[in-house]
């Protein structure tokens, strides 16, 4: 199997780097454990759920955007597709929530953005099948919709979960749309709760991460930089940070959070143009938890690394304390071993 799946690294790296278009891998990036089986068009962002009860069989769920035959797609820590839901309409981003009560039982959730239909896409997991009715419309009372990134928040104080929800283009102060999920006789409904997110009008804005043991939702306005926000929208609209403007080559893009503790850890985000990841302290600096300064820059293997996950759980074998999952030209997702990137971590900031 390990030769199996570094030829597949290998192929993968090969044919990606032949656009001359595209930034090339330095020669001391890390190198992936694991690449995934390819997908038939685009591969985009991923998502973790993990198996408590058996964590080898737990997923990366990751989208293929293409308009009419894209697709969800799940992968097992191997990297081989085991499930799909096709065809989609150019579906986007996706994550995951634990637990949402329908008729009454938990269920585990993937909420993905549908572009051409103007609508999320809400599936039970592990078995990806619908609970939506056929979709939720969302952006219903703009002309502006086009959904791409996604996040879903889980308030600890109430259980209740939300989805954040960003577009193509919109207006600053109302560029993200925050919905509550609940459940009407066992199918997922949306209700609007707020409308936010400042927007710098230069691109768009796509990557959306959701810290929820403290509260806050961070996104990429793209070449500009990542601004900070209150999840619980009880809290308001105000803006709490805005950082990276200068640590970036062009696009701020995939978002991952890996947690070290409960109130410790790290931001990682995809510097696109130039296969790195930028890192950050998911707690700030001494003092202030607003303030985030890059304290590494990571080669990774990635070419042009849209989405990105990270997760801190042991999930056996290579990947002993979790892992990071980021999107790869080539229609692949790489995965790779925490243990590596903290050694990384660990040498530049020092």
């Amino acid at each position: 199997m390990k030769k199996v799946i570094y030829l597949l690294a290998v192929t993968a790296l090969v044919t990606s780097c032949n656009s001359s278009k595209l930034a090339p891998v330095a020669k001391n990036a890390l190198k992936p454990t694991v690449v995934t089986q390819a997908t038939p068009h685009d591969t985009d962002d991923p998502a973790i759920w993990i198996n408590k009860a058996n964590p080898s069989q737990s997923l990366i769920i990751g989208t293929d955007k293409e308009a009419a035959t894209g697709g969800l797609y799940a992968y097992d820590l191997q990297g081989k597709i085991v499930n799909k839901v096709y065809p989609m309409d150019r579906p986007n981003n996706v994550d995951i929530a634990y637990g949402l009560l329908l008729n009454g039982k938990k269920v585990d959730i993937a909420v993905v953005t549908e572009r051409k239909k103007d609508q999320i896409r809400i599936f039970s997991l592990p078995d990806l099948k619908p609970v939506d009715n056929g979709g939720i419309a969302v952006f219903a009372d703009s002309e502006q919709k086009d959904p791409m990134g996604i996040a879903l928040y889980t308030n600890p104080s109430n259980g209740k979960i939300y989805a954040i929800v960003g577009r193509k283009e919109g207006v600053s102060g109302e560029y993200l749309y925050q919905y509550e999920l609940t459940d009407n006789k066992g199918a997922v409904t949306a209700n609007l709760v707020r409308k936010f997110g400042n927007y710098s009008g230069k691109k768009e804005i796509e990557a959306i991460m959701v810290d929820t043991e403290l509260g806050y939702i961070y996104y990429a306005d793209e070449t500009q930089g990542i601004r900070k926000y209150y999840a619980d929208p009880a809290k308001g609209n105000e803006e709490l940070a805005f950082f990276g403007q200068k640590d970036f080559k062009r696009d701020h893009e995939g978002i991952a959070l890996y947690k070290t503790n409960a109130n410790q850890g790290y931001i990682l985000i995809s510097d696109q143009q130039a296969n790195n990841f930028v890192v950050y302290k998911r707690e700030g600096e001494s003092g202030n938890a607003n303030d985030h300064k890059m304290i590494a820059k990571i080669p990774f293997s990635t070419i042009e690394c849209d989405g990105a996950d990270a997760v801190n759980f042991n999930f056996g074998g290579s990947f002993s304390n979790g892992m990071l999952i980021a999107m790869s030209n080539g229609m692949v997702f790489h995965y790779y071993d925490w243990n590596i990137i903290q050694q990384e971590i660990d040498k530049q900031a020092k």
